[in-house]
């Protein structure tokens, strides 16, 4: 049997495989240059980044928890200037393409980064992070109303012809009506989750271990309600949805496949083993080869339920 297909095609954005690296776990890719060949990634998917350098969250802004870690950094980053001048040349060295994380704080933020990017070659597409507060609505988060989530990524679809992916909060109600309403705006993909809400205390200090109090919870610990929500996600949207949550294995990201994601993100992963990137992509091949499956998109999306 020849090697088993592992391209997928991402709502127009062609992956020679599913394996994406997950915004905030990676850096801008060259911290990770010295442990895996970044050639052989699906796509790389950078830091989020905000129109001004953010310092972030106080520390501490990790803490380990059992089956995974949780974070408060606070989406501290360079700006989007200095990722223009600083960090864009290394990236367009690689022969994977680039997308970049956004987050503003208010509608108007997230369309002039878009605007900002859109000349930009290297940069492949846009992933929207919906989780952040939006400050003329109260610090209500962006991606928790059907309504505001449709206002941002509109005014995102305006200014950017790239690939449009939207990164969408596990912390709400019911996903599919943020799903669908990010579809609706004109999103070309949806990511699907990011991180759940939670907190660890100290009980001999009896403070919280986080300065910023809640971080996010990501990890093995996640993957469940993950694989829960992409399941939902794909069964009533029409465009590719990406699986993140918990992703550790090739196991895991076949499962992902298996209910409806056309690709992954590896997060987590990614401080556990740098290289685990390299593991994943190889044993998915593996695995299709053992079960005589030629070509991964096979899989999509064929989970049994009846």
């Amino acid at each position: 049997m020849t090697e088993p297909n592992l391209t997928v095609d991402l709502g127009g954005l062609k992956l020679k495989n599913p394996v994406m690296t997950a915004s905030g776990t990676f850096g801008y890719a060259r911290e990770f240059e010295a442990y895996l060949d970044l050639n052989r990634l699906g796509a790389v998917i950078v830091k989020g980044l905000s129109l001004e350098p953010s310092k972030g969250n106080p520390p501490p802004r990790i803490v380990e928890t059992a089956c995974g870690m949780l974070n408060a950094i606070g989406l501290e980053n360079v700006g989007v200037e200095a990722f223009i001048h600083d960090k864009l040349p290394f990236l367009r060295s690689l022969s994977v393409p680039t997308l970049a994380n956004i987050y503003g704080k208010t509608v108007d933020e997230y369309a002039l980064l878009a605007e900002r990017l859109e000349p930009l070659d290297t940069v492949k597409g846009v992933e929207v992070n919906i989780s952040c507060p939006n400050v003329k609505e109260g610090g209500v988060a962006f991606g928790s109303d059907p309504e505001i989530t449709r206002e941002v990524v509109a005014a995102v679809r305006e200014k950017t012809r790239k690939h449009l992916m939207v990164k969408l909060s596990p912390n709400v109600t019911d996903i599919v009506k943020i799903a669908r309403a990010a579809e609706d705006a004109g999103a070309d993909s949806l990511s699907v989750i990011n991180t759940i809400t939670g907190m660890a205390v100290d009980l001999a200090t009896r403070r919280p271990k986080l300065a910023n109090i809640t971080g996010g919870l990501s990890g093995p610990a996640i993957k469940p309600v993950a694989l829960r929500m992409v399941w939902q996600t794909a069964q009533a949207v029409g465009i590719p949805v990406v699986g993140v949550g918990g992703i550790m294995t090739a196991k895991d990201a076949l499962e992902f496949m298996l209910v409806g994601a056309t690709a992954v993100q590896v997060g987590t992963a990614n401080f556990v083993n740098p290289g685990g990137t390299m593991e994943i992509i190889d044993g998915m091949a593996a695995w299709l080869e053992e079960q005589g499956i030629g070509d991964v998109k096979a899989l999509i999306g064929t989970l049994e339920t009846m």
